[in-house]
């Protein structure tokens, strides 16, 4: 049975936000940053980069599957490793690629790794802080993703010729922090094969429906996001850098999830992050070359999209308390499904249409996905939450 630690929360979630920035924020989302470069080197078309997202999402899905099941297998650290790996992985093969097609499956490679973070590192997290502390850390550690999206803009603003370069750091640094994260943990011995083995579907149906429509309303940000600035809005590649870092800059205000949870509940979190995305994609549809327009809508994006990531998290675990890593793992995977089926339908708009009229769609699925927050009456777990250690609060 698994005691947990007297450690601080300083140690894991320095170290368990630096996994999800190079895993997330670089392997997974530097592809879109990295779009214009690619179609220049490779000649690939809005439809096949769409293609190619939806490739690395679903690869997403298959690892994230995987590492629930570990984490329900007392395996949290060896999932920790698939993530650090697979990111290290995908990066080199982008960093090395001869042909669109190589190039193809070191993005599915990379960003699959993402899939297996989020569930080891709230395994990590909930085994590692003080009960009251973790709510907190768990959104901290979660807004990792604006930390990697703001050092792959800063990056692109230094190195802006040399991607490749670039992709070859990203796999130096998923070690690093992967070594890191796990140095930093106490991770569970026992974990109570019951309840905890598992995340049942049917209690995290709602979740999961507004996981997929906000996952497929943010695709095309993720995805087409630079594209539009540079193609649509005419602004130099230093511009955009600069944009791309605002909007990883906002992302870590995202961090603050878990006090709004606490504040508004989660009905009202999920409900006005989703709103606020809608409202900043539509402002980049049209006006992707104003730097100011175009500042403001990022800005209002990253923000919103790590609140909604991490409402996610307490969703989940208030849904299902005693295994609250499984519910992350599923939540996210609906998140990520929802992103590929969006990035491949939003390409084919964009091919078809253009590019600005594939956000339109965009901020109609998260107009749609605000209307899927929990209702006012929500049930309450008739449980307290639990450690993996069978431990309640």
């Amino acid at each position: 049975m698994l005691k947990r630690s007297l450690r601080t929360p300083t140690g894991i979630v320095p170290a368990g936000l630096a996994v999800v920035a190079v895993t997330y924020g670089l392997a997974r989302y530097g592809f879109g940053l990295y779009l214009p470069q690619l179609r220049e080197e490779f000649g690939i078309t809005s439809g096949t980069a769409g293609s190619i997202a939806a490739g690395s999402y679903l690869a997403y899905c298959l690892t994230a599957l995987l590492a629930r099941r570990w984490v329900g297998r007392d395996r949290a650290r060896a999932a920790l490793w698939l993530a650090g790996g697979t990111a290290a992985a995908g990066s080199a093969v982008v960093a090395t690629a001869s042909s669109a097609a190589v190039l193809a499956a070191g993005v599915l490679v990379a960003g699959s790794g993402a899939g297996a973070a989020t569930p080891a590192l709230v395994t990590a997290v909930t085994a590692t802080v003080r009960p009251a502390a973790e709510s907190r850390a768990q959104a901290v550690v979660n807004s990792g993703t604006g930390a990697g999206v703001v050092a792959g803009g800063l990056l692109m603003l230094s190195v802006p010729g040399h991607w490749r370069w670039a992709w070859a750091g990203f796999a130096v640094l998923a070690l690093a922090a992967t070594r890191a994260a796990d140095r930093r943990s106490t991770w569970p011995s026992a974990v109570r094969r019951g309840d905890a083995a598992r995340a049942p579907l049917r209690s995290l149906t709602r979740p999961l429906v507004a996981a997929v429509l906000g996952g497929a309303g943010c695709a095309g940000v993720w995805t087409f996001g630079r594209e539009l600035l540079t193609g649509d809005g005419g602004l130099s590649d230093v511009v955009t850098g600069v944009l791309w870092c605002v909007l990883g800059a906002a992302g870590l205000a995202g961090g603050l999830s878990g006090d709004l949870v606490a504040r508004a509940g989660l009905r009202r979190a999920w409900a006005g992050a989703a709103t606020v995305a809608a409202a900043a994609v539509l402002l980049l549809a049209v006006a992707p070359g104003s730097p100011v327009g175009a500042g403001l809508a990022l800005a209002g994006f990253g923000g919103a999209f790590v609140v909604l990531s991490g409402v996610l998290l307490a969703w989940g675990a208030q849904r299902v308390p005693a295994a609250a890593p499984q519910a992350a793992a599923v939540l996210f995977v609906g998140l990520t499904v929802g992103q590929a089926a969006g990035a491949l339908v939003l390409g084919a708009v964009a091919d078809a249409a253009g590019t600005p009229a594939s956000f339109f769609g965009s901020a109609a699925l998260l107009v749609a996905a605000a209307t899927a927050a929990e209702p006012r009456r929500a049930v309450r777990p008739a449980t307290p939450a639990a450690t993996p250690g069978g431990r309640r609060r």
